[in-house]
């Protein structure tokens, strides 16, 4: 199968398998697992911070991020289409007593930071502390600039706030612009990023930041559930990922535009610039069932309501997006 649904759908590549196999492990819950120790030693040298946390998941590394920040009754300000919104749950109200407060996004994906600066609650009894301002990138494939992460950096210190960067995909907005994940970072007291997308890894996020703010997403971590034993196993293969996966980033954005271009030429579908490996498409009318008719063909797709996002990722080679690309336009010229 040709699986274009999301870049968490990677397999571990046969070098990735050989190191998880043969990785050296302890009791990471007693800080004693050697392979985890070196991975949040490397994550937090490659993003320019004094610590680094792995967890199992991004939900829950971006979580133990706002818990780390905010008390009950605090509140974060996030944009209205952030995935720590919209897509993890609501844990940090459900789990943390904080109140998210969206603001609206532009086209680029960059949070209104006049909204931003009109959101900030007074100190007052009536109203939720407000404690941390949290940004994406990538947001929807789109990248924000350094100039976006520093203009934000401005509002938050204008106000006293924190900032939180989820940065699941900050490897690719980094490749996208030929910048360290560092240099992207730096504006941000704490940054999540995964293992599990785009680098190839089959789980795991860390959690980069202060030692003071890592030192109490780590409880966080414990109180979640989310500490691990002999997860070496697991650290291996982001340590892998890290050395071996983050180069070829590149590939997936000049694939992903390859898709782009062949989709274009469609009659019937309307695609959205891409920056880096997601590609929007919108077809003239829905069609129930295209994603099975197109899974018969070998192509796994999700279209809901005649809108696809297609994911690029280290399982596609550029022959899939040109097989993808025929028989999307067979199964709409039939």
């Amino acid at each position: 199968m040709i699986d274009l649904r999301s870049d968490t759908v990677t397999r571990p590549t046969p070098g990735m398998r050989a190191a998880m196999a043969s990785a050296e492990v302890g009791d990471d819950v007693w800080g004693d697992d050697p392979t985890v120790n070196e991975l949040e030693h490397r994550a937090a040298e490659l993003l320019g911070k004094r610590a680094a946390l792995f967890l199992p998941s991004g939900t829950q590394s971006n979580l133990c991020g706002l818990l780390a920040h905010c008390e009950r009754g605090d509140e974060y300000i996030v944009g209205d289409h952030a995935h720590t919104y919209m897509y993890e749950g609501g844990g940090a109200a459900v789990l943390g007593s904080i109140q998210p407060q969206p603001v609206p996004t532009d086209d680029t994906g960059m949070l209104n930071l006049e909204a931003v600066d009109a959101a900030v609650k007074p100190d007052d009894a009536h109203f939720a502390r407000t404690r941390l301002l949290a940004l994406e990138n990538t947001i929807d494939g789109k990248v924000l600039t350094p100039a976006q992460h520093s203009a934000a950096r401005e509002v938050a210190d204008r106000h006293g706030l924190g900032m939180h960067l989820d940065g699941a995909r900050l490897w690719n907005a980094a490749a996208a612009l030929s910048m360290s994940p560092a240099a992207m970072a730096e504006p941000f007291d704490t940054v999540s990023v995964c293992l599990s997308k785009g680098l190839g890894a089959p789980v795991g996020s860390l959690l980069c930041g202060t030692e003071e703010l890592v030192g109490r997403a780590r409880r966080w971590r414990k109180l979640l559930g989310g500490g691990m034993r002999q997860a070496g196993i697991v650290a291996a293969g982001g340590l892998y990922a890290l050395a071996h996966h983050r180069d070829r980033l590149a590939d997936d954005h000049a694939h992903a535009r390859r898709l782009a271009d062949g989709l274009h030429a469609i009659s019937g579908i309307t695609v959205t610039a891409c920056d880096t490996n997601m590609v929007f498409a919108r077809l003239d009318r829905d069609d129930p069932t295209l994603s099975k008719r197109l899974q018969g063909r070998g192509v796994l797709v999700d279209w809901r309501f005649g809108r696809s996002r297609m994911v690029l990722h280290l399982d596609i080679s550029e022959a899939d997006v040109d097989t993808a690309v025929e028989a999307l336009d067979a199964e709409l010229a039939g």
